[in-house]
């Protein structure tokens, strides 16, 4: 089992960066990809970003590519999740996830852990 704690959220104006961390502990990091989500007030969790075990292979969700950036440091057990040119649209909940194996995933499903999340308020 792996425990994840996600910090960094908090209130940015539209055009601003922030950047989330997830910390993990328990099972060895690197044995899992990992996953951003979020939740915005009313709507269902969506998928973020994602990036495989070793970091070699990320993907991201239209809505963010090309302003979010996932990485990881497995030496830190620590994955992050960059936001820049965030927009108002981007205020949710969100939170990281673990799945054991190589490979990443956009479905919530596919994965078996979670953090409780952070909140990402962005003002217009």
């Amino acid at each position: 089992q792996v425990q994840l704690v996600e910090s960094g959220g908090g209130l940015v104006q539209a055009g601003g960066s922030l950047r989330l961390s997830c910390a993990a502990s328990g099972r060895t990091f690197s044995g899992y990809a990992m996953g951003w989500f979020r939740q915005a007030p009313g709507k269902e969790r969506e998928f973020v970003a994602a990036i495989s075990r070793d970091g070699g292979s990320t993907y991201y969700a239209n809505s963010v590519k090309g302003r979010f950036t996932i990485s990881r440091d497995n030496a830190k057990n620590t994955v992050y999740l960059q936001m820049n040119s965030l927009k108002p649209e981007d205020t949710a909940v969100y939170y990281c996830a673990a799945r054991a194996g190589t490979n990443w995933y956009i479905s919530s499903n596919e994965y078996a852990y979670w953090g409780q999340g952070t909140q990402v308020t962005v003002s217009s």
